[in-house]
């Protein structure tokens, strides 16, 4: 999806509100912001799936190493 750019005027403690929970969540400030308004409009379910996807890309080594072994062998004794 193609971005564009928003800039919106908050006062200071929405700001400093929006960079805390954004650091919180380990995530930028425009995709905590695009989170929000995506739960806003109905699409939680899509953000939550966005955000799995996320998850799996950042750790898929640390699981292919932990359970990839043991996940290969298994197949064959189902």
């Amino acid at each position: 999806m193609a971005k564009t750019q928003l800039n919106v005027r908050v006062d200071e403690d929405t700001a400093r509100a929006a960079r805390e929970r954004a650091l919180e969540r380990g995530m930028s400030v425009n995709r905590y912001i695009e989170e929000l308004v995506r739960q806003d409009t109905g699409e939680v379910g899509h953000t939550f799936v966005e955000a799995a996807a996320d998850f799996m890309k950042q750790y898929e080594t640390v699981f292919a190493e932990e359970f990839g072994e043991e996940h290969e062998g298994r197949r064959g004794q189902h």
